[in-house]
């Protein structure tokens, strides 16, 4: 996690959390003036609706008005994780072990950057996944993004 990512985590989690909410993860993407924030909640309980979303923006905006960890101009988005769910801690792969994957690493493993499979574990700090009968173990570290498939029955 880069540092930026790191303070902005630390700045917004116990906001998230503050209202009852599960800090999910965050994305921020700097491209020169259209920076983008994007704030992941959950609730795995009651789901999130729209009025979750407004609710933690507002706040949200707040806190980031105040400590101003963002020099430049950027879009606040809050949004459910989604049944397409990125990954962002090691402990959520371990929640969605026995699920379909979709990962992307920063640099090539075994020839490779994107594996699409099923997560069979953790051990240690690397994911294990499982992809045409061949077994992966990727560092976490090495994992740019990973969003869980969601299946249709």
């Amino acid at each position: 996690m880069s540092a930026k990512l790191k303070q902005l985590e630390d700045i917004l989690r116990p906001v998230v959390e503050g209202l009852g909410f599960e800090f999910w993860g965050i994305e921020f993407r700097s491209r020169g003036h259209q920076s983008m924030l994007r704030v992941f909640i959950d609730d795995a309980e009651n789901g999130i609706i729209i009025e979750d979303c407004e609710k933690v923006s507002r706040q949200v905006s707040g806190v980031m008005d105040v400590e101003d960890p963002i020099q430049s101009e950027y879009t606040l988005e809050v949004s459910s994780p989604g049944m397409d769910r990125p990954l962002f801690r090691l402990e959520q792969y371990e929640a969605f072990v026995g699920h379909k994957v979709h990962i992307k690493l920063r640099m090539a493993f075994e020839g490779r950057r994107k594996f699409q499979g099923l997560i069979k574990g953790v051990e240690g700090d690397e994911v294990v996944v499982v992809v045409d009968d061949h077994e992966y173990l990727l560092p976490y570290d090495s994992i740019e993004k990973a969003n869980i498939i969601p299946v249709f029955e």
